[in-house]
């Protein structure tokens, strides 16, 4: 219905969907078992298949293959790049001259600047770059050129897209394994043409880091997202190679820029969800702080020695606390300490007051982690959500971080807590935290005053970010930070009696509350839905867009990928939904905690 593909490949996917899940349904009743495997030998398939309807094996053979020959036509013709495609382009580039013909065809294929294209393809097939300079190279390199214009043609800007192409085969050292591979998966072209052409984050990491690609070619790479242990054990690896302090710090932003790529590739060719690269961009981090708290606490130690019984640990708390971090997010932290009561200095060749070590200590760490190196940026930080914000010390005593909750916090930094979650430190000082956040956030309050705050926080926002339009998701009335406020509103409000309502994540504790009996389950389903739609857009623009997204300016092959996201046949409509999905959370907000 949306034009996305033809009467005939839905008739033969729609026959064919039915009948494979049949024949799925039939060997499970035979197994009674999860599975998807007929059987090997002739006699069970003969069973099976006159279990199925069919006369004998043979007439089971004839309509599962016929079948399959149909997906299998139809997937090439919705996906791969035929050698017929590449006759029908018939480019020609040769070492002394353009060629006006291919000049002309470039033009067709949506180039407005033929020469300059045909240029740059004659000068890598002269071998201008290292990667380019064997002769099986250039052969392998040679027969990829049609499919590579062709996908970079079908970008919104295909000159920047080959402009970045060319930025990136600069930047190898080899290229004949990969021009091979390349050319023999003409959906992976597609994926690095969207990715050069629509990511200008993503973009900028594989001209930096070619060998970021090596990574797309795994057969690994399009299954599940590499768990905590993996990424640890990768790190360690490569941080156990550093030669010095800088270049522990250029390894470790490396690894991480390279990752993230891997993460925002998968959520361009859609194939994890907003949810999961949420939590994958969320363990990087964790993994990343770990290794550097572990370093920079060593290294601030050899110089200043240990306070008796010193315990550090970090607190993370928006986006890195909740698990829903995007390619763009800054980090939250509180550093939290503890020592054995009657310390005062530390116990190094140049000692400090228990004050300054940990203040320094922060410094270092947070130095350490936002530092512009060789090598880029490991993430911003922020340091506000500590108590007393920027008037406090840097790093807070366990002991002051109980008081001044229990006694001080105002009720924004109570709804920020509900996503606090130690991701680095001592093993007994993060159990320690983990109960202080959770008394913290089950004691008992006022609920007409915590909601009269709630209320006031929301109207400072829409007064002073909420008119930038529908495409703010975040800030915009009925956006974002209004199903954070109701998830985290409801928890201060409720976890008193209902302690199992605590969840870093917004949707976790929206499943939560409405487990509880605290949400209605037509409220839940609104708010999820709106919260993994608001979540699929901002992963993908955060990608994509370096600063807000302006409909009217943003390139075609960008609004396609926005509606893609929406779930919608096209940008108008993605608009509508969206539209549709802030209206119905701005009514639940003043329904559940009053009219803004």
């Amino acid at each position: 219905d949306g034009g996305w593909i033809g009467n005939d490949a839905r008739d033969d996917l729609d026959a064919a969907y039915r009948f494979l899940r049949e024949i799925e349904h039939r060997l499970q009743m035979v197994a009674d078992d999860q599975t998807h495997t007929l059987p090997s030998d002739r006699e069970g398939l003969e069973h099976f298949a006159r279990f199925a309807g069919f006369k004998d094996r043979d007439a089971f053979a004839a309509k599962l293959v016929d079948h399959l020959r149909k997906v299998q036509r139809q997937y090439i013709k919705l996906f791969e790049f035929s050698a017929s495609r590449a006759e029908e382009l018939a480019l020609s580039f040769p070492e002394d001259t353009d060629d006006s013909d291919t000049l002309n065809r470039l033009g067709a294929m949506g180039y407005r600047q033929p020469l300059e294209v045909s240029a740059t393809v004659r000068r890598w097939l002269a071998g201008s770059y290292a990667s380019l300079r064997g002769e099986f190279s250039r052969k392998q390199f040679s027969e990829l050129v049609p499919v590579l214009l062709d996908r970079l043609a079908r970008t919104e800007s295909p000159e920047a897209a080959l402009n970045a192409f060319d930025r990136f085969i600069g930047g190898l050292n080899r290229g004949a394994r990969l021009f091979s591979l390349l050319k023999q998966n003409p959906d992976l072209v597609t994926l690095v043409a969207l990715t050069l052409g629509t990511a200008p984050r993503l973009a900028d990491i594989l001209s930096r880091y070619p060998e970021a690609i090596d990574a797309l070619l795994e057969p690994s790479f399009f299954g599940a997202l590499p768990d905590e242990n993996k990424l640890a054990s990768n790190l360690r690896g490569s941080l156990g190679e550093a030669q010095s302090y800088e270049d522990l710090l250029d390894r470790l932003r490396m690894f991480s820029q390279e990752q993230m790529f891997l993460v925002g590739a998968r959520i361009l060719s859609g194939t994890v969800s907003a949810e999961q690269a949420g939590g994958a961009f969320a363990r990087l981090a964790d993994v990343a702080i770990r290794a550097l708290h572990r370093q920079v606490e060593e290294r601030f130690a050899e110089a200043h020695g240990r306070i008796r019984g010193q315990k550090t640990a970090l607190l993370a708390l928006g986006k890195l606390g909740g698990r829903e971090m995007t390619a763009s997010s800054d980090l939250d932290l509180i550093l939290i300490y503890d020592h054995e009561p009657g310390a005062e200095w530390s116990d190094g060749a140049r000692p400090l007051s228990i004050g300054q070590y940990y203040a320094r200590l922060t410094q270092r760490l947070i130095a350490a982690i936002s530092a512009m190196t060789g090598e880029g940026r490991l993430y911003d930080v922020d340091l506000r959500l500590r108590p007393s914000g920027n008037k406090g010390p840097v790093a807070t005593h366990l002991d002051s971080f109980r008081s001044y909750h229990r006694e001080s916090a105002w009720t924004w930094e109570r709804l920020a807590l509900t996503r606090g979650r130690v991701v680095a430190g001592d093993p007994d000082l993060v159990g320690e935290i983990f109960h202080a956040v959770r008394a913290i956030l089950c004691g008992r309050r006022d609920g007409a005053a915590a909601r009269a705050d709630i209320l006031d926080m929301r109207r400072r926002l829409l007064a002073e970010l909420g008119g930038r339009g529908l495409w703010d998701l975040k800030h915009v009335r009925g956006g974002l930070v209004e199903i954070e406020f109701i998830a985290q509103g409801l928890q201060i409000l409720h976890a008193a009696e209902h302690p199992a309502i605590l969840d870093q994540n917004t949707l976790a504790a929206l499943s939560r509350l409405a487990a509880a009996g605290l949400l209605a389950s037509s409220d839940h389903n609104v708010l999820n839905q709106a919260g993994q739609l608001y979540s699929r857009l901002t992963q993908l623009l955060r990608l994509c867009v370096a600063g807000r997204f302006e409909p009217a300016a943003a390139p075609e092959g960008l609004r396609r990928l926005v509606a893609q996201a929406a779930e919608a046949p096209d940008f108008n409509t993605a608009e509508v939904t969206v539209a549709d999905a802030q209206a119905c959370v701005a009514r639940l907000f003043d329904r559940l905690l009053g009219p803004v």
